[in-house]
């Protein structure tokens, strides 16, 4: 199983302070878990599918570099999703 490092930052928004992080459960799962905290709650959670990554047979720098950078867009997506009230 491979798994590439996850994705953390801190949001403030609204003098809030959220945890976003990206966590890949392993090339055998295909997939990373997005979540939001606020206060060590987890506010918000989704599994986020790559198998149509897996599947374009890439090396695995490629592959490590392509999954992290879909890890960090889904970041700023939810960062955007809480500026716009939809989480939190």
């Amino acid at each position: 199983m491979s798994l590439v490092t996850g994705v953390n930052k801190i949001f403030e928004h609204q003098g809030k302070e959220y945890h976003l992080q990206a966590e890949d459960l392993g090339s055998d799962i295909a997939a990373f878990e997005a979540r939001v905290y606020d206060g060590g709650s987890v506010l918000w959670l989704k599994r986020i599918p790559y198998a149509d990554l897996e599947a374009k047979g890439l090396p695995k720098a490629e592959r490590n570099q392509a999954l992290r950078t879909q890890m960090e867009k889904t970041i700023l997506t939810v960062q955007a999703a809480i500026t716009k009230g939809k989480i939190g």
